[in-house]
């Protein structure tokens, strides 16, 4: 067999050129353009700064983030945290992320899986559910967001009153008031049961990573079912029966002109919920079917080849790769579904941008109040982009 030789003065790196004061020299040019680009972005940021300064003064509008600490003197009517009228800007504010973080949150675990459900039936043999799911998706995509808000929100005004409420299920109520559901009496004893079910759902994480890796290396099966039963089962019930806690339900119940206890759904934020979830849910739809179309199809012919029946093979086989192609433009719609909960404003949901406008109007600091808007927003959805990012680099082929 011939060798090849390879010469030794090839695999040298090539000589550096050296640096010449010569509009010539390309590496000359980068810099000076890098420089004038730079110059003139700061001036432009400076001049609007300077200007911005000299008209707030010429005006005299007071300027900071003073006003945070006076008294709001701002009804919020629902609130994830204790809040009243003679609390500061700053916790009403807060209030508003919170609502913001609430509509989000819930929005996407719901939006996510019924867009996973619709993509998956889009992709169905049976002629029906295939061309209702294409129906669904092509008339809910092309509906303008803040259309459909208003919609519901009409719908839901125009049910009947308390004593007149739609029972779909017994403890649940519908009206104009908006849903009423039973829940149970809370106190610090659930609080910490829940703790104890989180801590149990990382220790089972964690337990199934070593189980999986002593697996790769010994091939002895481990289950892993007796430890999640322990710590996810076993422990909450322990807190729970030790620290107390009632295991009593606050069924609503219908008294004089509305109703007394359960948990209240407003109007606002169930209108505002179901339009994000419905309208995102048909892009998600759309983004599924796509990933899983991505899979060859040789994949599905070897697994059925196996034995394994169709919902095996979606599940374990044909899901698992397509979330490669899925997570990407999924992370794009997860910050749609967050930066569209700012139309809450169009049906009364008081979100951070509904508070946020409240409070320039009252305080007059509208540069302030725009910018803790923009802040919010640009904080959540970096948050989202690198979770997002990180799942993404976890799930994805490493190359051996």
């Amino acid at each position: 067999m011939s060798q090849t030789t390879i010469d030794p003065r090839l695999m040298r790196a090539p000589p550096k050129r050296k640096l010449r004061l010569s509009w010539a020299d390309e590496r000359i040019r980068g810099v000076v353009w890098q420089v004038l680009v730079v110059g003139i972005v700061g001036t432009i940021v400076w001049w609007l700064w300077s200007n911005t300064v000299h008209n707030l003064e010429v005006r005299k509008i007071a300027t900071g983030f003073g006003f945070l600490t006076r008294e709001a003197g701002l009804p919020v009517a629902e609130s994830v945290i204790e809040y009243s009228p003679t609390d500061t800007y700053l916790r009403a504010l807060t209030v508003g992320l919170l609502n913001t973080l609430k509509v989000a949150v819930v929005g996407i675990v719901l939006s996510t899986i019924l867009g996973t459900v619709i993509g998956i039936a889009r992709l169905s043999r049976n002629w029906l559910v295939a061309k209702l799911s294409a129906i669904y998706v092509e008339v809910i995509r092309d509906l303008p967001l803040l259309l459909q808000l208003l919609f519901w929100y009409t719908i839901l005004q125009s049910l009947p009153g308390p004593r007149q409420a739609m029972q779909p299920v017994p403890g649940v109520f519908l009206s104009n008031r908006g849903l009423k559901l039973p829940w149970l009496d809370w106190q610090d004893a659930h609080s910490l049961a829940l703790l104890a079910l989180l801590l149990g759902a990382v220790v089972t994480w964690f337990y199934r990573r070593q189980a999986l890796a002593k697996r790769i290396l010994d091939g002895q099966p481990r289950r892993i079912w007796p430890v999640a039963l322990g710590a996810m089962g076993a422990l909450p019930v322990l807190v729970w029966a030790a620290l107390g806690a009632p295991w009593t339900a606050d069924w609503p119940e219908l008294r004089g002109f509305n109703f007394r206890g359960g948990v209240t759904v407003s109007p606002e934020f169930f209108a505002l919920l179901l339009g994000l979830v419905l309208y995102t849910a048909g892009f998600i739809a759309e983004i599924v079917r796509a990933g899983i179309l991505a899979v060859p199809q040789g994949q599905w012919e070897a697994a059925q080849a196996l034995g394994l029946h169709p919902g095996q093979v979606l599940r374990q086989i044909v899901l698992p790769q397509a979330l490669r192609v899925i997570i990407p433009p999924m992370t794009s719609q997860y910050l749609n579904i967050t930066k569209n909960s700012s139309l809450a404003v169009a049906i009364g949901y008081q979100d951070i941008v509904s508070i946020a406008n409240t409070t320039l109007n009252q305080t007059g600091q509208a540069i302030e109040g725009i910018a803790i808007i923009m802040l919010v927003y640009l904080t959540i959805s970096l948050s989202i982009s690198l979770f997002m990012n990180w799942y993404n680099a976890r799930i994805a082929l490493v190359e051996r």
